[in-house]
């Protein structure tokens, strides 16, 4: 089992899970998860003589809980990164891995501070360089104005996503998990109208896909019910702030050694819809893409849903470094 260390990162203390010895790999979660997501890969990559570190997102589980939407901007979260990383590993550049907004919070901590990073990988989300417009404006234009309900609209306003969330944990969690995991028939994510809650017609599955063990919904459920959902959901309310951030990073590629590894069933892998290629889409980003994976049936949850295949590929990918 990895060994819990409260880092101080320098405008948060992070806690972090760590395992093993040698080159530091740090791994970062995303929505709605903790550092239990990565509890597949801890212990491979520890034995192949690597630090294994996985940290918990500042408002998720043990980590500083700050007050105030800004504090989850994408500026402080790549800091959070940066400066685990520093504490760990001090005289070199570390090597990052991300899932969903895990992989945004290593690409732009690589972007935006390339000396620190050694080498990237992201899951589920590509890199898609420094935005031309807020994401805010894209799904606006794309499902708000259109009258069609879309999640990251929902989670704008300060309270009601909270409350639905936390009146009941498991229910919340069962739901938003099975409704974007590859196991998932289609339709179970529902389509309705702008107004709508996010659960509303969401799916219960009753039985739970295998890669997710009651164990394992215990221990997620458990991390929420004393950390709430502000601070993750916030996450999504910084769109303007990042992208404001990221514009001094304009016409900036990623030099470093990068991985992609994706699920054909998750929706965030193409954006949604909007990019036909993601692959070919992060080649005109960086400059040095030594793989994609994408893995047949997978959803959502890349290295909980295939944890095998996405272990062998990042083991295969550090190997080349």
């Amino acid at each position: 089992m990895p060994e819990f260390r409260m880092i101080d990162a320098g405008r948060a203390r992070i806690r972090v899970a760590v395992q093993g010895e040698g080159p530091l790999v740090l791994m970062v979660h995303g929505f709605p998860e903790s550092w239990y997501s990565w509890r597949h890969q801890i212990g491979p990559i520890a034995a192949a003589r690597y630090t294994a570190a996985a940290i918990d997102v500042r408002g998720y589980g043990g980590s500083d809980k700050p007050k105030t939407v800004a504090d989850y901007s994408m500026e402080a979260l790549t800091g959070d990164v940066a400066g685990v990383a520093q504490a760990l590993q001090p005289d070199a550049p570390a090597i990052l891995v991300g899932h969903d907004w895990g992989a945004p919070i290593v690409w732009n901590t690589a972007l935006s501070r390339p000396a620190a990073v050694r080498a990237v990988a992201g899951l589920s989300v590509p890199f898609s360089g420094v935005p031309a417009r807020p994401f805010t404006e894209i799904f606006k234009e794309a499902f708000t104005d259109k009258g069609h309900f879309f999640y990251q609209a929902w989670f704008q306003e300060v309270g009601p996503p909270e409350a639905e969330a936390e009146a009941d944990v498991r229910d919340f969690l069962r739901k938003f998990y099975f409704g974007i995991a590859g196991d998932a028939p289609d339709g179970t994510w529902p389509v309705k109208k702008h107004g709508a809650s996010l659960l509303e017609g969401m799916v219960d599955p009753g039985e739970f896909p295998a890669w997710l063990t009651p164990e394992d919904l215990d221990h997620y459920v458990g991390e929420f019910e004393r950390s709430g959902f502000f601070g993750p959901i916030s996450r999504y309310r910084n769109h303007e702030r990042d992208y404001a951030w990221l514009q001094a990073f304009k016409g900036r590629k990623l030099e470093m050694p990068t991985l992609l590894i994706g699920g054909d069933r998750d929706p965030a892998f193409n954006g949604f819809g909007r990019i036909a290629d993601p692959a070919a889409m992060m080649r005109e980003h960086v400059t040095d893409l030594r793989a994609v994976h994408v893995l047949e049936g997978c959803g959502h949850w890349t290295q909980q849903e295939r944890p095998t295949e996405t272990t062998c590929f990042l083991l295969d990918w550090l190997k080349g470094l």
